[in-house]
């Protein structure tokens, strides 16, 4: 299947034996420096201000999400909201964050309706594949974490959000095992560790290549057995205020019904994810069909401010063949295992364990340097050498470990034990988002925020294991913080969205979207053909009852073919 690369494949394979034991060299320092700023997509300089909103005139953003924030919003000029929902707590977004929080609120005593603008779980919380950090094994410490991360980070992180998150790692884990998450364990019982980019020990647990499948099938179970309600393929398109700064409940699009409902909250809690289905500068995505960004644009418009909005992670080792995988992840883990990095001649040229943002700018080096390899259909990309684990560990240790990825590449012929898979950066994570306290506070009352969503934690670059960390870890502590605090319900208008208005007309070239200008959130993906439309304003609260079939399924990653 891959004879067009049959003489670059063979040079690998004649390197393999010379390789074993000698990783690639590291980049560091000044080298590390110059490389970023010469090869990073993040530094390519593709991106402008904005002029409205708390960041105008001050941080650049990618002209992708620029774009949407200088967007009219989908709600029609003329639209008022009529209350059709009434609840104390009201969480957008059904991933890890969103439903940890829901867990973390029974026992409150507070109503909680959850939104989620596909099915409860469809989120990037699935799509996370490698593990989860916490300083559990012997030598570690919560202090050793944080001073990983940190540096990892480039020291752009908020400590304080990162003191909590390292500190609350071993109870975090305490609590996804009470949940049913089953990690990997050594024959003795104590879990297996494995090292990470930017780790110092061995501090990734997690459950073979699915971990955060894993994590959202116990939450979901869960969260299923309580009293929260769902309102499922319902995305938000707008926040409600009482006209004095503070957020009151949401406007919700019932997909299904094709309708709006209005929903009164004493407390909205942001959990809607990240941004890779906005596909900067044309990457691929290893994101879920839902990251489009909404949460940003949202909370933007009522007066949150973004931290790092032009600081993304493209993780090193995307798919780049076959077509059909061009942009999924191939998890960290297969090259903290052993797997190496190498180009067209089979030559290792950078550690594959760097930080991500490293690797996948030497990645970047090489292939525009021409030392990558081309597919048939004009993609280029350089060799991860799995075969090498096989070498190392044993025949049949890929598919003991990595099932999911061995039966994803077998679907096409491909058999990672045998061959390398072709790999290039893929758009992975938002390091960027909503400015929050340590309790997932905004800096607008009545509005919290959790996840990827949000910006500050990892600074300019995230360590792998610590977003699934992140999710559990900040998703419980806005949920404790909104029952704590929850302020008085407020009437529920569309006042903030109308001086964004305002301000967005006062932009030269701007057009509403009732005169055919650009709307926004953009809720999917172009690819997607899943298209925001309305056949009535004001649709009827929905009632519980049974579960109906979802009109949209995502594709099982285990699945053969």
């Amino acid at each position: 299947m891959m004879d067009w690369a049959e003489e670059s494949m063979a040079r690998v394979a004649a390197t393999r034996e010379a390789r074993i034991g000698h990783p690639g060299p590291k980049i560091e320092g000044e080298e590390a420096r110059r490389l970023l700023d010469q090869f990073h997509p993040d530094h390519r300089g593709v991106e402008r201000s904005i002029a409205v909103g708390k960041n105008a005139g001050t941080e650049k953003f990618p002209l992708e999400l620029a774009a949407l924030l200088e967007a009219d919003s989908l709600l029609p000029e003329a639209f008022e909201p009529a209350i059709g929902i009434e609840t104390d707590v009201l969480i957008i977004g059904g991933g890890g964050a969103g439903v940890s929080a829901a867990l973390a609120l029974q026992g409150s005593g507070l109503a909680v309706h959850l939104a989620t603008k596909l099915r409860l779980g469809d989120s990037n919380t699935v799509m996370a594949e490698g593990g989860i950090q916490a300083a559990l094994g012997e030598g570690d410490s919560p202090r050793r974490h944080f001073a990983d991360a940190y540096v990892g980070g480039h020291g752009d992180n908020d400590s304080g959000l990162l003191k909590v998150l390292c500190e609350s790692g071993p109870e975090s884990i305490g609590w996804l095992i009470r949940q049913g998450c089953l990690f990997d364990r050594n024959a003795d019982g104590t879990f297996r560790l494995r090292p990470g980019g930017g780790t110092s020990v061995p501090r990734v647990l997690a459950c073979r290549d699915f971990t955060g499948l894993e994590i959202m099938r116990v939450l979901k179970e869960a969260v299923r057995q309580t009293p929260v309600t769902f309102l499922e393929e319902h995305a938000a398109v707008e926040l409600t205020d009482d006209g004095a700064g503070q957020v009151t409940g949401a406007v919700l699009w019932d997909r299904k019904g094709q309708g709006l409902v209005t929903v009164s909250a004493r407390a909205v809690l942001m959990a809607t994810g990240g941004s890779g289905q906005l596909r900067l500068q044309g990457f691929p995505t290893s994101n879920h069909i839902g990251a489009t960004g909404d949460g940003l644009v949202l909370a933007y418009r009522q007066g949150c401010g973004i931290l790092f909005p032009g600081s993304h992670q493209y993780h090193p080792s995307g798919g780049v063949f076959p077509e059909a995988l061009a942009g999924s992840l191939v998890t960290e883990a297969i090259r903290s295992t052993g797997a190496q990095v190498v180009n067209r001649d089979g030559h290792a040229f950078v550690n594959e364990l760097a930080y991500r943002d490293v690797l996948a700018a030497a990645i970047l080096r090489e292939v525009s340097e021409g030392r990558g390899v081309e597919t048939p259909t004009g993609r280029k990309g350089v060799w991860l050498d799995t075969p090498l684990i096989e070498r190392k560990l044993g025949a049949g240790a890929l598919k003991k470990q990595f099932p999911g990825l061995v039966h994803r590449y077998a679907r096409y012929g491909i058999d990672p034990a045998v061959c390398p898979l072709l790999i290039y950066p893929t758009l992975h994570y938002q390091n960027g988002g909503i400015e929050v306290d340590a309790w997932g506070r905004t800096g607008v009352a009545g509005l919290w925020a959790a996840g990827e969503v949000t910006g500050g934690l990892h600074g300019s670059n995230r360590l792998m294991g610590n977003s699934l960390l992140d999710i559990t870890v900040f998703g419980r502590r806005a949920a404790a913080s909104m029952a704590q605090e929850i302020p008085v319900r407020k009437a529920v208008t569309l006042a903030g969205l109308s001086r964004y208005r305002e301000a967005l007309k006062k932009r030269p070239g701007f057009k509403a979207a009732g005169a055919g200008g650009p709307s926004a959130p953009g809720l999917f993906p172009e690819a997607s053909q899943m298209k925001f439309k309305l056949v009535q304003e004001q649709a009827p609260a929905p009632q519980p009852g049974p579960e109906t079939p979802p009109a949209f399924e995502p594709p099982d990653p285990f699945a053969r073919g």
